[in-house]
């Protein structure tokens, strides 16, 4: 069997080579293309795929090159979540209740990425306002690239498996409760929320109250601090240093909450990885986390977020899915009734500064369970997809409210469920990027120890034991 990795190129080298001339912007966007074409009917990635528009702007990269500009992603070819404004295209954010109008102005996120030279091939789906883990729609399900029966996460399950497939190398994913990592862990790639203020966040009323985040989905770690750089404006991040010393580790493997469970392959997953760092010189210690009894605080701005988001949009709530409604109803119920209140985060925030002051960095589990099967959630309860949600990933929501950084990197395969598995790295909170350089750093060094499968291969084709055999269980 062809080994897929040689046929999805990085970020890191597609822009090299087009800016040493090797290649050009519009034969690296006409392949992505073709990738997108011929592979994303077994996936069901993309909203929208601006074939024509996307290698119109790649001539014009290619032309800024010639004009002697230095461009960071010069000629990548990336996806951006449905859920930021992309001048020219309309913005539905899973939803049937959003206008079809294009959008008048880029997002800043958007405007960074495409003045580095990068090409936006299209917008991937989310579901309905960005609300659950899992990406179903009204526009169609999306499937897990390494085992089509499952979900590929959500809310960004759609980049995830844009990059996990190889369609794209990398790709723009957004963050409220988890919904860049939470795709990561079950799409097998590297996901990365910054910490508050690091990006520009400005998604609808007011990023949910604060929790959401803008943030690089990639296949490797240094595609994803490239990204990343950009994004953040800050081009030192580019560049993954090792950190200066050896590193206290704090391996948390306590569930958030006791409507979840821990798989035994995802505490292996974190335990091995820990195993890892030790063997790179870094002293793992146990830690308990002071996970709030109370999950209030998280859940009331996840529900009152997206009944902002609706009444900001002016959208019809009779037209939004009754699982959507039921979220809004309870959010605007809670807020009411004064569960926004910044007292208990505050708490919070204390409890976990002095929990975590002895370590550097947190190691967690991505998942709690396997993600569920991918079987149009959008049509099932508000209950059925909160169980769903909540048992299956746990780990995530807490850091959205706290505003501390956090990624998931890769940690092998999950033989029963046929599926990656993965890990979360968080950071305290730290001046400028420190946090976030942190995290990679330590991402880099599990990359180089315990190296993954960066893409899934062709989907559907190939026995996912056979594609994942060089994983450890």
């Amino acid at each position: 069997m062809t080994d897929p990795r040689s046929a999805a190129p990085t970020a890191s080298a597609i822009a090299a080579a087009v800016r040493a001339g090797d290649s050009t912007a519009v034969a690296e966007v006409t392949a992505a293309l073709g990738r997108i074409a011929e592979h994303d009917a077994a996936i069901g990635a993309f909203q929208l795929v601006r074939a024509e528009k996307a290698l119109a702007e790649a001539a014009i990269v290619d032309a800024r090159l010639a004009a002697g500009e230095h461009l960071p992603l010069a000629g990548v070819p990336l996806a951006i979540k449905d859920n930021i404004p992309v001048a020219g295209e309309p913005m539905r954010e899973g939803s049937a209740a959003t206008s079809a109008e294009p959008q008048s102005a880029d997002h800043p996120v958007v405007e960074r990425l495409r003045a580095a030279g990068a090409v936006v091939v299209g917008l991937t789906r989310v579901p309905e306002l960005c609300v659950f883990g899992t990406t179903d729609s009204v526009y169609g399900t999306t499937r897990n690239p390494w085992n089509l029966e499952r979900t590929s996460g959500g809310s960004s399950g759609r980049s995830a498996a844009a990059v996990a497939a190889g369609l794209v190398p990398v790709a723009h994913a957004a963050d409220g409760m988890g919904s860049i990592r939470i795709p990561a862990a079950n799409c097998g790639v590297v996901g990365l929320k910054p910490g508050a203020g690091l990006v520009p966040a400005e998604m609808g009323a007011h990023s949910w109250f604060g929790m959401s985040e803008n943030g690089p989905m990639a296949t490797t770690v240094a595609d994803a601090a490239l990204m990343l750089s950009v994004m953040a404006g800050r081009p030192e991040l580019a560049t993954v240093r090792p950190p200066a010393g050896p590193l206290r580790i704090g391996l948390a493997l306590a569930v958030p909450t006791p409507l979840a469970r821990l798989d035994a392959g995802f505490r292996g997953a974190a335990e091995r990885t820990a195993r890892a760092l030790t063997a790179a010189g870094h002293e793992v210690v146990e830690l308990a986390l002071p996970y709030p009894a109370n999950p209030l605080p998280a859940l009331a701005r996840w529900f009152a977020g997206a009944a902002s988001d609706a009444a900001h949009d002016g959208l019809d709530l009779a037209a939004l899915e009754p699982r959507v409604r039921a979220h809004i109803r309870a959010g605007r119920a809670i807020e009411h009734l004064g569960g926004l209140r910044a007292a208990p985060v505050e708490t919070l925030r204390e409890r976990m500064l002095a929990a975590t002051a002895d370590v550097d960095v947190v190691l967690t589990p991505a998942l709690a369970q396997p993600g569920p099967v991918a079987d149009g959630w959008h049509r099932r309860s508000w209950i059925a997809n909160m169980r769903a949600n909540i048992g299956y990933a746990p780990y995530a929501a807490m850091w959205n409210l706290l505003g501390w950084p956090a990624a998931v990197v890769p940690a092998g395969w999950h033989a029963e469920a046929a599926v990656p598995s993965g890990v979360q790295l968080v950071a305290r909170p730290a001046a400028g990027s420190a946090g976030e350089a942190l995290l990679l750093a330590v991402a880099a060094e599990l990359e180089h120890r315990t190296p993954w499968m960066r893409v899934a291969g062709t989907p559907g084709t190939a026995p996912v034991r056979e594609r994942a055999e060089n994983l450890p269980e």
